[in-house]
């Protein structure tokens, strides 16, 4: 938290000092090599990261335990509910802040711009995770170690892909294998391009490794009854489950179809959530500043 607070006085100071004191006749300014505009942008693309980063990893564990003590007692008030769905509002929001933010960061990339495009993102993330976070809790009231053994081989595997994929985000090479373990956590719940690399077939599998974890745990569900679930609870869940995950599908395809930045272009690759190759790659002096 406190190192969030500092990046937040640095952002500040930089933009206040451009803002109030930068003159382009400076000869400070003049005789600096990087854009002290694009400096600011650059760090404010780093806090995105951090607050995604953060969101994700106290907050789908939050969620979780929401949903489990909410399924698990059969009753919630107004707050509750309304707790609920702000969590997962803010765990999807996080990601297309940071889309937002990382495209004003790369000179190369087309802007996320225009309310409808940002919209249909927001709702492919937050169905596809509402859906995945409802079948999680479930698959813990039926056995809690198979779930925990399913979190943990996806989180693995979600490391595995990190370290194939060779990723450069940090300096030093304690700091990239922690960056690699955090992108593996987030994998577990939505895909996250670790390279910025076409990710057209890594998605397709990703998603299609999710729909049928997803089915199977409502068919393992429905064959295994459950004391704690009755009949008339069970079936709402499992139709918000198979609901949401449709929904969350027909916006990712909507999303890439028709509204993706670079969908007219050819020869960039499909840049979904992480950073393009730079001549200086700013991105390493994220986590080590």
């Amino acid at each position: 938290m406190a190192f969030i607070v500092l990046r937040y006085w640095f952002v500040l100071k930089k933009g206040y000092h451009m803002a109030f004191k930068y003159s382009s006749k400076t000869d400070n300014f003049v005789e600096e090599q990087i854009d002290p505009h694009k400096e600011v942008i650059d760090r404010v693309t780093d806090l995105s990261m951090l607050r995604l980063f953060e969101t994700y990893l106290e907050g789908c564990p939050q969620l979780v335990l929401q949903l489990y003590t909410f399924l698990g007692h059969g009753q919630a008030n107004f707050s509750q509910y309304v707790t609920i769905v702000v969590s997962c509002c803010a765990i999807s929001w996080s990601t297309v802040d940071y889309q937002v933010a990382l495209r004003k960061s790369l000179p190369d990339k087309n802007l996320l711009n225009g309310f409808c495009p940002k919209l249909t993102y927001l709702f492919y993330k937050l169905f596809t995770l509402l859906s995945w976070m409802l079948s999680v809790v479930l698959l813990l009231f039926l056995n809690v170690k198979i779930a925990v053994f399913l979190l943990l081989l996806l989180w693995f595997l979600g490391i595995l892909w990190a370290f194939k994929k060779q990723t450069q985000f940090c300096a030093s090479i304690g700091m990239e294998f922690l960056y690699r373990i955090v992108v593996g956590f987030i994998l577990i719940f939505t895909f996250f391009n670790v390279k910025g690399q076409n990710t057209k077939f890594p998605m397709s599998c990703y998603y299609i490794v999710r729909v049928l974890a997803t089915l199977g745990i409502l068919i393992v569900l429905w064959v295994c009854s459950l004391s704690v679930f009755t009949s008339d609870y069970f079936i709402p869940i499992s139709i918000t489950i198979a609901l949401t995950l449709l929904l969350g599908i027909i916006f990712l395809i909507v999303y890439y179809g028709t509204l993706h930045p670079n969908r007219n272009e050819e020869t960039k690759p499909d840049e979904i959530d992480g950073q393009s190759v730079q001549r200086d790659c700013r991105m390493k002096y994220f986590l080590m500043e």
